[in-house]
């Protein structure tokens, strides 16, 4: 006799043995059925025609939960913050930037002790000048051999001298910059914290030993000199050295000779030579380094033949072949202005001039 949940007829053929049904512990909760691929068609469905007994249900959607979306956010933001730090500080340092120096400036005009020598041509002059062996161009302004130091690696003082070269040759050997008519070849390597005073320079030229365009470049009157001779001879030295953990310092000093003639003069006018000596001095941080500009702090210069009574603040003015040096000197110097700068004239040796 059967168990009562037996059924009435027995156990079935082949079915467990008392009663127990081996589904028994399987629970088919709600979100069991939900997920089931297969769904059984409703009676109604199974009344129309053709109408199957399962269907297949589509696919669940499942969206991303609430706290993946927040890591996501996090991880994107960490991401982020960590390629803006790498960007604005590229050497890993926490050293405040300096904001860039303000270009203190001497100029020293050289004064010809009688009538300037010429010749028809300007091989001749530098032959039996002092610039006979000079360097033509860029040529003379070698790269010395660049050493690390404390702070600051090989590269990073190739970097200072290669972008000092370019500042000198820019500003003392480009032809549009000799002549005037450009100042942006220069002005493109500076600082940006320089600019106004550079940009104040030009446009308000001042005697104060801070506003001379002269102390910045070398440029000629273009109403009085042009060059006869695009060969430009020059000799000088460059030499890096660590200011501090956070400052790279270059000297520059160099001497270049210039061939002139009248504006507007025809070949075959006599020629002569003009000599300017640049002392200068430029600083370097790492985001100087990283642009590929630079600070020109320090701007000493002598040039002549030049009278003493011109004014050479905003252009050079040269006195050429066969010229001699106006009476008279630099305006009287006021110690206790400020902004006046001392008033300086020298005398251009004859030993300094071509013997013709």
């Amino acid at each position: 006799m059967g168990g009562p949940g037996d059924p009435p007829e027995g156990t079935p053929e082949g079915g467990p043995v008392g009663g127990e049904d081996e589904y028994r512990s399987v629970v088919f909760d709600e979100s069991f059925v939900r997920a089931a691929r297969l769904q059984e068609s409703s009676a109604r469905e199974r009344m129309a025609d053709h109408a199957p007994a399962v269907r297949r249900r589509p696919p669940l959607r499942r969206g991303l939960t609430r706290q993946a979306v927040i890591l996501f956010v996090m991880i994107l933001v960490a991401f982020g913050t960590a390629i803006y730090m790498g960007v604005r500080h590229p050497y890993g340092t926490q050293e405040a930037q300096q904001p860039a120096e303000p270009l203190r400036m001497t100029f020293i005009p050289l004064s010809p002790q009688g009538k300037v020598p010429g010749a028809a041509d300007a091989e001749s002059l530098f032959a039996h000048s002092p610039a006979a062996q000079y360097e033509i161009g860029a040529e003379g302004i070698p790269l010395p051999a660049a050493r690390s130091t404390a702070h600051f690696s090989d590269s990073q003082v190739v970097t200072a001298l290669t972008t000092v070269k370019d500042y000198l040759v820019r500003s003392s050997l480009y032809p549009e910059v000799l002549d005037s008519s450009q100042v942006r070849p220069a002005r493109a390597l500076l600082d940006p914290g320089q600019l106004d005073q550079f940009d104040q320079s030009f446009d308000h030229p001042a005697a104060d030993g801070r506003h001379a365009p002269t102390g910045w470049l070398i440029r000629f009157d273009p109403t009085r000199a042009e060059l006869a001779d695009p060969r430009i001879r020059v000799q000088g030295n460059l030499s890096a050295t660590e200011a501090d953990s956070a400052t790279l310092e270059v000297t520059a000093d160099h001497t270049l000779v210039y061939a002139l003639r009248p504006t507007g003069a025809p070949a075959g006018s006599p020629v002569s030579l003009f000599t300017v000596r640049r002392e200068l001095t430029f600083r370097f941080d790492r985001d100087d380094l990283r642009l590929h500009q630079t600070q020109l702090v320090v701007s000493y210069v002598q040039a002549g033949p030049l009278s003493c009574a011109e004014d050479a603040t905003d252009h050079l003015r040269p006195l050429l072949a066969g010229e001699t040096a106006r009476a008279g000197g630099p305006a009287g110097t006021n110690p206790f202005a400020t902004d006046s700068a001392t008033a300086l004239c020298g005398t251009l040796s004859a030993a300094a001039e071509p013997k013709v």
